[in-house]
């Protein structure tokens, strides 16, 4: 048998009923960040991502970029839990044949988001390896109140979301803004039910939030906001690596939301009961099953 029998979540749920974890752990696998105790005040924030060349990025891409994005997603994971980064360790394999003016330029597209975002680079590993691989890890903070998972959301429930989406292929995958101020200014003003970071395509993540919170979901494509590369509805709805925030809250602060900042956030759908499933209505007003797939590895 193949892990491709399994399928990436299919693997990881493989995974998840083996581990066992002790009173130190709040949230372990299942979410955008493990969460665990910290004070009394606060919980850690623990994440971590990988990226693979051929995969998340090619040679021909600008190593300043790639280094940038390595430290980026996993920061975007921190947003998603309504966190503040702090500290992290990278890991990372190169070929021999690696130069080291790219190495150089690669490094430090991870030093200037790490300053900008205020995070400490505190170690970590070189390995050699037959493509360029990066791995970052990442300790935040996130007060206890704050903490937003994918398991809050409730039937009646505001769908948003920031930014646009689709077409991240087109250099957006590389350049994206990690929407930290975003989920700060969220979860300070807004009670906040479920957030994820739309990685994986917003389908595939809204999946995340109706299972993890026992819900369904309708989408009006017509209220997709899509980026100007975007192709098709479908490209805005599958094709992911936007690391826009996805989100729940109640209509009240939905309407209050969207009369103070209008332009930073949009209204997509709302949450429904399980039972009705996850749902998109079309711009000619069809309801048609809204199958929850995006990029997979497996």
């Amino acid at each position: 048998m193949l892990i491709s029998s399994f399928g990436e979540f299919g693997l990881i749920e493989r995974f998840k009923k083996q581990i066992k974890t002790d009173s130190t752990v709040i949230k372990g696998s299942g979410d955008d960040c493990a969460v665990l105790k910290f004070d009394k005040l606060h919980h850690q924030l623990y994440t971590c991502d990988m990226i693979i060349e051929g995969v998340d990025f090619t040679r021909k891409d600008d190593p300043y970029l790639i280094g940038r994005k390595a430290i980026a997603i996993s920061l975007s994971d921190i947003a998603s839990c309504g966190g503040t980064p702090r500290h992290c360790v990278i890991s990372l394999g190169m070929p021999k044949s690696t130069g080291v003016k790219f190495i150089d330029r690669l490094f430090k597209g991870m030093l200037d988001i790490a300053r900008l975002y205020k995070v400490n680079i505190v170690g970590g590993d070189l390995s050699r390896t037959q493509k360029l691989i990066l791995d970052v890890s990442i300790l935040g903070l996130v007060e206890a109140k704050h903490l937003v998972l994918r398991s809050g959301a409730k039937p009646g429930d505001i769908i948003l979301v920031t930014g646009s989406l689709g077409g991240s292929i087109h250099g957006k995958h590389l350049r994206f803004t990690p929407r930290l101020k975003e989920a700060r200014y969220l979860v300070s003003k807004f009670s906040v039910h479920a957030m994820i970071d739309i990685s994986d395509g917003l389908a595939q993540d809204l999946g995340h939030i109706a299972k993890e919170s026992g819900v369904g979901a309708r989408i009006y494509q017509g209220r997709i906001p899509m980026s100007k590369d975007c192709a098709n509805i479908e490209d805005a709805l599958y094709s992911g690596e936007d690391f826009e925030l996805l989100f729940t809250v109640s209509t009240k602060d939905a309407a209050k939301l969207l009369k103070i900042k209008p332009r930073e956030f949009t209204a997509i759908g709302e949450v429904v009961e399980k039972k009705y499933g996850l749902k998109s209505v079309d711009n000619k007003g069809w309801v048609k099953p809204l199958k929850p797939k995006g990029f997979r590895h497996f």
